[in-house]
Formats: C-alpha cells, structure tokens, sequence
C-alpha cells in the first residue's frame, strides 16, 4: 500500500512537471498551439506554479522511497 502511493506522488508528480513546463512555454509563447494559451502570460504563472508542485511531489516520493530502502 504505501509503495503504491510513493509511485502515484512520483506519477503524479511528473505529470504536472510536464503540463506545467508546456503551460509556462505556451504562455511565454515558445510553443504554439492554443490561441486560448499561447502569448498569455497568465499561463506562465498557472504553469510556473504547477511545474513546481510537480516537482516537489516528485523528490517526495522519491525522496521517501530511499528513507525506508
């Protein structure tokens, strides 16, 4: 049981690191696609934020794997 919830923070995680790093690149106009998206700096913070949230879920579940390894 608690190994499958350390793989769904690592997941999860790396889920939102990448939705925020293409949210934050769309925003900031890198990446074209949606006309709602593209060039709006809003989706730079909303991407910002969720990229970092990604990342600390991440180093949570792997950070909690090595501790009881």
């Amino acid at each position: 049981m608690v190994a499958a919830r350390r793989w769904a923070f690592i997941i999860v995680g790396l889920l939102l690191l990448l939705f925020g790093t293409v949210f934050a690149l769309q925003g900031a106009d890198f990446i074209k696609g949606s006309s709602l998206m593209s060039g709006n700096p809003t989706y730079i913070y909303v991407g910002a934020v969720l990229a970092v949230v990604g990342l600390v879920m991440t180093v949570l579940g792997v950070a909690s794997r090595s501790r009881s390894a």
